[in-house]
Parts: C-alpha cells; structure tokens; sequence
C-alpha cells in the first residue's frame, strides 16, 4: 500500500469551503435537482469523462484509469433530511462548522472532491489502475428506500472491485454489514362527528394514540439489537372535530431479519386487534432497506482497518443503514467509511469536527490506492 503524505491544508480548506457550499442548497429527499446539477458543473470543471445525470436524479463522472482493469465507484448521497424551508445558516470557528446537513452528507459529497484533488496533483505516472467513477447519488434518506444506489448498482452491476460509500461523519467506523429495515403506514378511519354532539363515537386520533402505545409497550431483544420508531403522526380536522382520520409512519430495524419479521409480525397483530366494527385499521408498507453482509475478515474490511491505524485511529466494524446496504444485498463487495467526526445528525444542532477530516481524507485516499493492490483478492 502506498503511504499517503500529509494533505496541504489548503486542500482541507477547498474541501471544507465546498461542503459549505453545497450544504446550503436545499435538498430534500425526491428534491435533489438543484444539488446534482451544481455537483455535475463542479465534475465537469473537475475534469473529469462522462460527466451525467441519470434518469433517476445520480450524478457521474468519471476519472480514468491507467489501464482497463475493473472500476472503483465511490458514491456519497446527495439529500438530506431536511424540508427546503429549513433554516441553513451555519456558523463556523476554527474547531467545527455547525449546520444542519453539513455532515451528513454535505462533506460526504465534498469529500468526494477533495480524493479527486488529490489525485489529480499526483504525475501521470501514479495514476490508479483502473477508471474511478465518481457518484453523487439521490434518495437514501427517509423513504427515498435507497433509489439512487439501486441505479448506480444496476447500472454497474458486478464490474466494480469495490462500491465505497462515504458518509460525512462516522470517522473510524467500518460499515460492512447493512442492517434490515422495514417502513409502514399505519392508518385508523371512522366516522368521526361534532366533539360535543357525537361525544362517545371513536376518535381516529385516540384509537392511533392507543395503538402507539402499544407498539412502545413491546417487547424488542437488545441482542440482536432490534428497534422500533414511530416517526411521524398525521391527522383530525380540527379541534372540536372527532377525528375521521389519522395515520403514523413506523420504522423497524433490527440486525437480524429474522427478528425483524418476527416484529413486523407482532406489529401487524396489533394492528389486526385495533380493528372494530367502527373502527378500521390499515397497514401499508411504504419502505425497505435489505440486508447484506461482508465478513469481518474479508480482505476488503481489513484493508480499511488498517488505512485507519495509518492515521493513528481505532477501526471500529460496525453494522448501519447506508447505501452500501444495495450492493452488499446482491452481492457485491462494498463498504461505507466516514471522514471526520462531529455530532446532531438529522437534527438542526449538527456539526463536523474540522481537525479530524485531514485523517479521513487520507484513510479515504490509501483506501482507494489499496483496493486495487487488492485485485486479485475481491
């Protein structure tokens, strides 16, 4: 592996200056437009070949390589949490940069650039082996259900050595095992009325409270680690209306999917009991994250371990949900890395570290340059 000198700061000042200006483009889930086509003007004046956007919303571009031997993708999701009323203001000191999205995955993207830099500063004679393509991709926050990585792994398929995912935050964490999720809508319809003269008819609203309630009161394994989370609750007409409808959006995980199905089973139960003569009840799926796995011991998740060690940092293998979940659930070897540390995730208080980003540039740069002294091992 070849040992990667010390980036200048001035690179982790254009990587950082970048992910600023791509955090503050709004850019919802489904909403990604305005973000692509900015990041597809900064590939093609990158430099870089079959700079495009595909019918999904991803956008490519690609590197080449010194030869024809099989591709790396690196890929870093382009949405956000976030509705594109949000409040982007962002503050920054000399030790971190506060705003929302700025880490995941403002300076996932960015990063992207800054390997780019990298490698592009480096003499014909070091250029990597094979073409590295370049994705900023759509859809794999809330229930984008992986969209856009389903297009970059159909697209590719099986030719890439490896598909890299980069996250924003998460620096030190080796996501080799994607975990299993399962998204639904839960619905509760009935007559409704006047709150003061139907006072006794069954409110939609109550009923869905009473069934949250239950869902909270299961019983979930802390191994293998099992969640539940009712994120969003909808519904009534007003306040003095009995509510006619209500509904709520639930997210189940688990590390294992056998117990995930045993929980979707137990939830759909519930739902079953919830139904009355006055009452109906309905349960929809509206998402889905597979599961996928590579060893601990597999070449590839060693390899990260140690570009990790390099920079004086703990590896940690971890279990997560990324789009590195699509590949590894067909197959297809695939890892997802972080670049600095930070804090607040999908919340208005999120921050990068900005001292750490120099040692997840350069964990990110040995990685790509040993994945392919790894050839003949994936």
């Amino acid at each position: 592996m070849t040992l990667t000198k010390s980036l200048p700061p001035e690179l982790i000042e254009r990587v950082l200056d970048l992910a600023v200006a791509i955090q503050q483009i709004p850019a919802p889930t489904f909403k990604e437009n305005q973000r692509a086509m900015f990041v597809l003007e900064k590939f093609r004046s990158a430099g870089l070949h079959d700079t495009d956007i595909d019918a999904t919303g991803n956008v490519y571009g690609r590197l080449p390589g010194a030869s024809t031997r099989r591709p790396l993708v690196v890929s870093a999701h382009l949405d956000t949490v976030f509705p594109a009323s949000t409040d982007l203001s962002l503050r920054r000191s000399p030790e971190r940069i506060d705003g929302p999205g700025i880490g995941d995955n403002s300076v996932g993207v960015a990063g992207m650039f800054g390997l780019l830099w990298a490698l592009q500063e480096r003499p014909a004679a070091a250029r990597l082996p094979g073409d590295l393509w370049l994705v900023a991709n759509v859809g794999e926050e809330g229930l984008g259900n992986l969209r856009g990585m389903q297009a970059v792994v159909n697209r590719f398929e099986a030719q890439p050595l490896v598909y890299l995912v980069l996250e924003g935050l998460a620096l030190g964490q080796v996501y080799h095992r994607g975990l299993a999720v399962r998204r639904y809508r839960i619905s509760i319809s009935t007559s409704g009325g006047h709150s003061w003269v139907d006072f006794g008819l069954p409110s939609a609203v109550h009923e869905l409270a009473k069934l949250v309630t239950r869902l909270a009161a299961l019983p979930l394994p802390a191994r293998p680690r099992t969640t539940l989370n009712v994120g969003v609750i909808e519904g009534g007409t007003s306040v003095n209306t009995i509510a006619p409808t209500a509904h709520l959006e639930l997210d189940l995980r688990s590390e294992s999917p056998q117990a995930l199905e045993e929980l979707v089973s137990k939830v759909q139960g519930l739902v079953q009991n919830a139904r009355r003569a006055d009452i109906h009840a309905l349960i929809e799926p509206i998402g889905q994250r597979p599961a996928g796995r590579l060893p601990a011991s597999h070449p590839l998740i060693q390899l990260a371990r140690r570009c990790l060690e390099a920079q004086g940092l703990d590896a940690t293998a971890a279990i997560g949900s990324t789009d590195a979940n699509e590949p590894l659930s067909r197959g297809y070897p695939s890892v997802c890395l972080g670049l600095t540390t930070g804090y607040g995730a999908h919340t208005l208080n999120e921050y990068i570290r900005i001292a750490p980003l120099r040692q997840g540039l350069q964990q990110l740069i040995m990685f790509v340059e040993g994945v392919f002294a790894l050839k003949s091992s994936l």
